[in-house]
Order: structure tokens, then sequence, then C-alpha cells
């Protein structure tokens, strides 16, 4: 961990920016995402395209609007994986004037790679006790569930 801005922790300190910044230097870690793109080679960014379309094959539009995105980048990411056999376009099945973009079994492997690599936790991670992980696990199922709850909110406002 870089440890970037952070500030010893005591008077005027932030404990949830402070965790927060602790674990976007977990979660966000360079040589994890390197070594990504090391071993399925080619960029984080189209890795994660194939991860979200091995998911859920989707349109063109629905994997910009997911991978947040403008249109045309996701037509030239599409092209590529497509051209690296990892995706084909198929029609979709109510409008005819767009397609439907799914994995292919080298698709679905490269993505179960890129899974294996990103789900492996850090060592400090796995040396914690049993009841610290549990805590841990506790405490950002309970976040993650309010920010999910919030983000639905968003969307269902007319």
């Amino acid at each position: 961990m870089s440890g970037r801005g952070r500030r010893p922790a005591g008077a005027g300190a932030d404990p949830a920016r402070e965790a927060w910044l602790l674990m976007s230097d977990l979660v966000l870690d360079e040589s994890r995402r390197r070594r990504v793109e090391d071993e399925v080679g080619m960029s984080f960014g189209r890795t994660r395209a194939i991860r979200r379309i091995v998911r859920e094959p989707m349109s063109m539009s629905e994997l910009a609007a997911k991978l947040r995105i403008e249109r045309p980048n996701a037509t030239v990411l599409v092209d590529d994986l497509e051209a690296r056999g990892l995706v084909r376009r198929r029609p979709h099945p109510t409008d005819r004037r767009a397609k439907i973009v799914e994995a292919t079994a080298k698709g679905a492997k490269v993505a179960r790679r890129a899974e294996e690599i990103l789900a492996t936790p850090p060592p400090g991670l796995r040396e914690l006790p049993a009841a610290d992980l549990e805590a841990l696990h506790r405490i950002l199922s309970g976040v993650s569930g309010e920010v999910q709850a919030r983000q639905t909110q968003r969307r269902e406002r007319p």
C-alpha cells in the first residue's frame, strides 16, 4: 500500500475517510491490474469488458452504459474483442437494428483467469483471524447494501 496523503490517526482524523483510503489502496492496487494485463495479454479495460459480457450478454448500448464509455468506443472495444475470438455478435431478439454481444468459450476462459487473479486476497487479509474476517465481511456487506439501495433509489426516480 502506498499510504498516499495519509495523516497519522488522531485528533482531527476522519476515521471513515482513512478507512476508505486504505480500502481503495487495496482494491485499486496497480500491481494486481498489471498482473491481469500480463497474464491475459490485453488491457485491463478490455478485460473488464469481457468479464461483464461473460456475466451477461448485452447490447452494445448496454455495454457502453455499464462500462461508462461512449458508444463509438464500445464498438472499437468489441471489434477488438471479436478479432481476438473472445466475443461474437448476434442479432438482438426484439430490435433488428441492435446486436447482442456474447462471450465465446475462449472469452469465458480469459474472464475466469482475470477473476481468479482479482479474487485472490492480499496476504495480509488472509492472515487475519477468522473473527476479524467475519467482522470485516459483515461491515462491508452492510455498507455495500446501503450503497446499492441508494443507487437503486436514484435509478427509480422520475
